[in-house]
């Protein structure tokens, strides 16, 4: 998710690694950084399990969890050797590959897009926006998910007045300055819920779309030789949040106490019953070529991403 500033995870690797010539006796720690999408929530919770059940420490991996001033910082702070892993939504990875940053995805974390167009709940399906508003961010993504939800319920794109609002989804479709807003249907859609708007969300994935994994977590160039320690710890981590949600749920509050224990459950909520979490690990090349395709097609992408360098540690 590319709309709040990120936070930091510093990752701290043990594994006998004197071979990686620090002169590191084995069993000894060394340092690394892993940086998250957004800050702390509810997508976090298997990372934050992890954490908290020692799934990292069992590797030789210390986790400290810090923000970052921008989005923006990922792909610039891994190449610079100042982070070795971040969480980010797919579509910036292709996006920072294509501008020359090297990021490979080393296990996956959201395993469905999180893309929506939320409505106003008098508009029954997509194609009555048309001659409506819809409130864009001004990202490329969000055309493409406006785009293909229209076009998908047979509606032209061109028919619809788009509106740059910025980040201010809520309250633009709460106040009914729009009659509808691309935006996440685990964040945005949960908050208008909560304010008791009615909405109808059509998720991106079921207009037109391909399944895709919306959140992975990558490696840059100077990353460790042994990014699949952080793949187990992360698979885990999620695999505990499925089985004990309530387990990862603390997790998350008990390190963000000034996280809201209501809204949290909510967003927790919502991604379970998704299915947003599994299989948890699983990275599907296919999957991966059909999102690969689907970007080209809306603009997001100029060129096809070669998933087999993709898909790397």
């Amino acid at each position: 998710m590319r709309r709040v500033p990120a936070s930091l995870a510093a990752v701290v690797f043990a594994l006998g690694l004197a071979a990686c010539g620090d002169g590191a006796e084995p069993g000894a720690s060394r340092e690394a950084t892993l940086i998250l999408d957004f800050t702390p929530n509810a997508v976090h919770a298997g990372l934050y399990a992890a954490l908290e059940e020692g799934l990292f420490a069992e590797r030789g991996i210390d986790l400290e969890l810090r923000e970052p001033s921008a989005s923006t910082d990922a792909p610039k702070l891994l190449q610079a050797g100042r982070a070795e892993f971040a969480v980010m939504d797919i579509h910036d990875v292709g996006l920072a590959r294509e501008r020359g940053f090297e990021l490979g995805i080393v296990a996956p974390i959201v395993q469905r897009p999180l893309a929506a167009v939320i409505a106003n709940q008098r508009i029954r399906r997509p194609r009555a926006l048309a001659g409506g508003s819809v409130g864009v961010t001004g990202l490329p993504s969000d055309d493409a998910v406006l785009d293909a939800v229209l076009e998908a319920d047979g509606v032209d794109p061109g028919a619809v007045e788009r509106v740059t609002i910025g980040f201010d989804s809520v309250p633009a479709l709460a106040s009914g300055r729009v009659d509808a807003v691309t935006a996440f249907w685990n964040a945005e859609g949960v908050a208008l819920r909560r304010r008791g708007v009615a909405t109808r969300e059509f998720r991106v994935d079921d207009f037109g779309a391909p399944r895709y994994p919306e959140l992975v977590v990558v490696q840059g160039a100077n990353a460790p030789a042994e990014p699949e320690l952080v793949a187990e710890a992360v698979t885990e981590g999620y695999e505990r949040t499925l089985a004990e949600p309530e387990v990862a749920l603390e997790a998350l509050l008990d390190a963000n106490p000034a996280l809201d224990r209501a809204e949290q459950r909510a967003q927790l909520d919502a991604l379970l019953d998704a299915g947003a979490f599994s299989p948890p690990g699983r990275l599907d090349l296919d999957e991966l070529r059909a999102w690969g395709r689907w970007n080209v097609e809306h603009g997001i992408l100029a060129e096809r991403v070669d998933v087999a360098e993709l898909a790397r540690p």
